[in-house]
């Protein structure tokens, strides 16, 4: 990579580089989906080659596995794993209390399953993320192929009756055709807009016929390490009810960042 990163980049990569130091030699990893988990990806892969750092990384998709095999790390299944020390994923959304939306990838079912594998799970986010109530990021809900309308018509019945603004679901479509997860199955957005109650609208939802998962994380985050445009990462532990704040040089010609590639 040559050149400077744009603010985004920037902010996504300080909370990637972070998150990375959080993983130690001897662990086992969940490695999530999404733009920041990529630039995650890189940082491990750098502190492999830079401090001999020893892990086993589980991805939570087909790209995530790919990048990582590319760039040398080492892959295991969640099955070959057992159980997690962390897992370290991007968020969609988040608000104070680390309820998140996620799944704009289409991963949600197999990161929901991995963070749930994990003694933590920490989120890496640019600040933009950070929002005062969940929703105005389309909520995915995986749901299978078969009878999908009349699923849809379920979940649009079951939101009548749940504090939101907005319910309107779309089919998300793909390159040829609807969108297939790695499950080989459908996913429906939900349009809400502001989502009142995250937990309960995450139970009524899972009840319907035909869904398989969907995209909110609730109790399930532990940390969340948010990057900022000028190399400031601020750490939020809602745990241990902590907040604490460093600052990283990412200096003006790109050079601190030539090492992770394209």
């Amino acid at each position: 990579m040559t050149g400077e990163l744009s603010p985004i980049d920037t902010a996504k990569f300080v909370a990637a580089r972070r998150a990375a130091d959080m993983v130690q030699s001897g662990m086992r990893v969940g490695l999530g989906t999404g733009s920041t988990a990529a630039w995650l990806v890189r940082c491990l892969a750098e502190a492999v080659r830079e401090r001999d750092l020893h892990f086993r990384g589980v991805p939570t998709s087909t790209r995530t596995a790919e990048m990582a095999r590319d760039l040398g790390l080492e892959v295991i299944t969640l099955e070959e794993a057992g159980w997690l020390d962390i897992t370290i994923d991007g968020a969609d959304e988040f608000d104070g209390e680390l309820n998140l939306i996620k799944g704009g990838g289409g991963a949600l079912l197999h990161e929901k399953i991995v963070a749930s594998a994990s003694d933590r799970m920490v989120v890496i986010a640019d600040a933009a993320k950070e929002v005062e109530s969940l929703g105005a990021f389309p909520l995915p809900v995986e749901v299978i192929p078969f009878g999908w309308k009349a699923t849809q018509t379920l979940i649009d019945e079951a939101l009548t009756a749940m504090d939101v603004m907005g319910k309107t679901i779309e089919l998300r479509p793909g390159a040829d055709g609807p969108y297939r997860t790695d499950e080989g199955n459908l996913i429906l957005d939900l349009k809400l807009t502001r989502i009142g109650n995250p937990r309960q609208l995450a139970m009524v939802l899972n009840q319907v016929p035909g869904v398989v998962e969907n995209g909110l994380f609730v109790d399930i985050c532990d940390q969340v390490v948010i990057g900022h445009a000028d190399g400031r990462v601020t750490l939020r532990d809602v745990t241990a009810d902590t907040v604490s704040e460093e600052q990283y040089d990412v200096g003006g010609d790109g050079n601190a960042f030539g090492d992770l590639g394209e």
